[in-house]
């Protein structure tokens, strides 16, 4: 069992659902998650969950667009690559489809 310290804190819905997170909280975070820009919230019936979150789509858009940059591949080769990967996919689960047709057919000519 792991063993962990509950705190509670009274904060105020502003009128426009904007709420202040308490500054032990924001200094708790900010030293575990860094930036606090941006956050999740999830909702359990009543009770609601907030967490830091990491937007890990932008670092890793950044991270393609370097390394697109650097290979010389662009957005047009991607697409390229993905239509032809998609193609290839597709006739490997039709032959997959066929073959276990052909297997229930042989299994019900048995």
């Amino acid at each position: 069992m792991m063993d962990y310290e509950v705190k509670t804190y009274s904060v105020r819905l502003r009128e426009r659902g904007q709420l202040t997170l308490p500054q032990p909280v924001r200094e708790s975070l900010a030293e575990d998650a860094g930036n606090l820009d941006w956050m999740t919230l999830v909702q359990i019936e009543d009770m609601l969950i907030l967490t830091p979150k990491k937007l890990y789509v932008t670092e890793l858009a950044k991270q393609i667009s370097t390394e697109m940059e650097r290979t010389g591949v662009t957005l047009a080769d991607l697409l390229e690559g993905l239509a032809e990967e998609r193609e290839t996919i597709w006739r490997e689960r039709l032959v997959g489809a066929g073959a276990a047709d052909e297997r229930l057919a042989e299994t019900a000519g048995e």
